[in-house]
């Protein structure tokens, strides 16, 4: 990844402060292919093994799935993914030709 894309912020333009903010950005079609259903699962998963009182794993999911969101929503992204994949065939071939 250039220099461009780690000093550029990112700003998401959909609210995402709550569960159901991130809900509707996922059934929007925000975020990657089944981020949808995979973010219902580990909300469940953490909401079941969380006690009253530590609801941290709850919020390492919202957290992590607010900057999928955001990650997917940066017209930079589909740039850095292109380069990696350039890089990738690059450094392929210049194997095969050793």
């Amino acid at each position: 990844m250039s220099a461009q894309h780690s000093e550029t912020p990112v700003h998401a333009s959909l609210p995402l402060r709550t569960i159901g903010d991130i809900r509707a950005a996922l059934r929007s079609g925000h975020g990657f292919p089944g981020d949808r259903e995979s973010f219902e699962a580990d909300l469940q998963r953490a909401l079941e093994t969380s006690s009253a009182t530590d609801l941290n794993a709850v919020a390492a999911v919202i957290v992590d799935y607010r900057g999928r969101i955001r990650l997917y929503q940066d017209p930079g992204f589909d740039i850095a993914v292109q380069e990696g994949i350039d890089l990738t065939a690059r450094l392929k071939q210049e194997n095969q030709d050793q």
